[in-house]
């Protein structure tokens, strides 16, 4: 555990197992030095124990350093549960979830993520206080993906600003990957905008469906790396840029929704050195966990949500010019900011 790649001193590492609804989970607590950690809960059929334990530290890191970019008073956190979705989903199991997240006593407050909806989390409810990113109660949020997805889509603008010197889409080829609830909802701001869509899913019917609302070109999962466009949306799973992708990709801007696009930090060098503009996963998607972290004040207002992904926006344009006008890649900027912000809270130096 403590010798993992990914491990970056989280201060627990939870692992719950549940014979009876057969749930596997592990909750993964990187800091509360800001406040009690929070960050969705995902459901995936892992090929292996290990690659669950590492999405679940590597995801549980980034939100530590979206909320710290978000500028929310919450710590990073994630839950994962080995399952597949389409057909092991049970109420037993999510009661059984919400036990495991109840035993941490506040520690951690989860929420949707890949695989999991607000009925979802409606079951969970039912054992824990300690859930948000639902549909009914007195500051009930409701599903967070259109909140994420319209941060993406006026990042997408930032990095447009950038590399052309105006944030209109009008024309510009924007390649999306993974056209689920959040890249379904990109897909329609940036259509509305004049965007031209080259889109891809293992879904085929979320891929008809989002081709016939937004005339987008489908192409086949892989191919979405070889498209000429102006931009890369990866609005899927991460480690999406890698040292193959990378040599195939024909953009100048990359800047999605997905988690962890960046296989290891240093894909961000390889970008730079490429001359591919990388808005820092973390700070462009925040805006869910935003929507999050107004449910669990228990006082919900979206004029408050609204004001925040402002300034986020604000901070990752921020972000992306001090990346040009220092020649630094752009996610080492983001965590060095992000950093700092939780090593502040802890009255530490950051290393």
């Amino acid at each position: 555990m403590f010798d993992h790649p990914s491990f970056d001193a989280h201060e627990g590492v939870h692992a719950f197992h549940d014979a009876q609804s057969g749930l596997r989970a592990i909750i993964a607590v990187h800091s509360t030095a800001l406040g009690p950690a929070a960050g969705g809960c995902r459901m995936w059929n892992y090929a292996s124990g290990d690659a669950m334990l590492t999405d679940a530290l590597r995801l549980s890191q980034g939100m530590s350093f979206k909320n710290a970019m978000a500028d929310l008073p919450l710590g990073g956190g994630k839950s994962v549960i080995w399952g597949d979705p389409r057909k092991d989903k049970s109420e037993a199991l999510f009661r059984a979830f919400g036990r495991a997240v109840e035993s941490l006593q506040g520690q951690y407050y989860t929420a949707e993520d890949v695989g999991i909806d607000t009925s979802d989390m409606a079951l969970v409810r039912k054992e824990t206080r300690y859930v948000a990113g639902l549909d009914e109660g007195a500051a009930a949020s409701g599903d967070p993906s259109p909140i994420t997805a319209m941060g993406v889509y006026l990042g997408i603008k930032e990095v447009a600003k950038r590399l052309y010197g105006s944030d209109d889409l009008s024309g510009r080829i924007v390649a999306v990957q993974g056209v689920g609830s959040v890249g379904a909802h990109v897909c329609e701001h940036l259509a509305k905008d004049g965007a031209k869509l080259i889109i891809s899913d293992i879904d085929q019917e979320a891929l008809k469906d989002v081709s016939t609302q937004t005339g987008a070109t489908v192409v086949q999962p892989d191919d979405i790396y070889d498209v000429e466009a102006d931009i890369f949306s990866p609005c899927a799973l991460g480690a999406v840029i890698n040292e193959k992708t990378l040599e195939r990709l024909q953009v100048k801007g990359v800047a999605g929704a997905a988690n962890n696009q960046l296989v290891v930090p240093e894909m961000g060098e390889l970008l730079r050195r490429k001359g591919i503009l990388y808005a820092p996963d973390y700070v462009i998607n925040g805006g869910g966990i935003i929507n999050v972290a107004a449910e669990i004040s228990g006082n919900y207002s979206r004029e408050w949500v609204d004001g925040k992904l402002a300034r986020l926006i604000e901070t990752l344009g921020e972000v992306l010019d001090e990346a040009l006008s220092t020649n630094q890649p752009a996610n080492a900027v983001a965590d060095r900011i992000a950093r700092k912000r939780i090593a502040d809270a802890k009255g530490l130096a950051p290393k």
